[in-house]
């Protein structure tokens, strides 16, 4: 019966924390309708397989784009996996001040002056008043397509 408890525990302990490894958080950027399809082969094939670099989407290039509240921002991390968040400052919440991509893989809000690390695809603030991470949307590969969505 002491077992079967514990196991029990475990198993409920287990339950707990898995549900807490979704990727909804609550972001100060509203929701807004996120597609993209970018052909990695025909459309942007310098983006494919290059780590550390990105394309800004900030206006719809088809007419079935959706592009986010500020902006769309497609990366490469340096550990070659695709991530997209939106170009909207998180701290700022505003639709019309961004944040800007460097070459050290982050991105930087000139109003505000927080920098976010997006190296890995995370989005973290690592120097600035920002305490929220950036809004992030969901990448997948299928063929030579890179789809982001929310």
């Amino acid at each position: 019966m002491k077992n079967k408890k514990k196991n029990l525990f475990y198993f409920v302990t287990l339950i707990v924390i898995l549900s807490g490894c979704d990727d909804n958080y609550i972001s100060s950027i509203p929701d807004y309708p996120v597609r993209l399809q970018l052909n990695l082969t025909s459309t942007y094939p310098t983006f494919r397989d290059n780590p550390n670099s990105y394309l800004v989407f900030d206006k719809p290039v088809l007419a079935t784009d959706r592009v986010g509240y500020g902006g769309v921002l497609a990366y490469v991390g340096f550990d070659g996996n695709y991530y997209a968040f939106d170009l909207a400052c998180p701290y700022e919440a505003k639709q019309s001040i961004k944040v800007t991509p460097n070459d050290l893989g982050q991105v930087v809000c000139e109003t505000c002056g927080t920098v976010y690390d997006i190296s890995y695809g995370i989005g973290s603030p690592v120097k600035g008043p920002s305490k929220e991470i950036l809004k992030r949307y969901k990448t997948s590969m299928q063929g030579d397509v890179l789809y982001i969505t929310n």
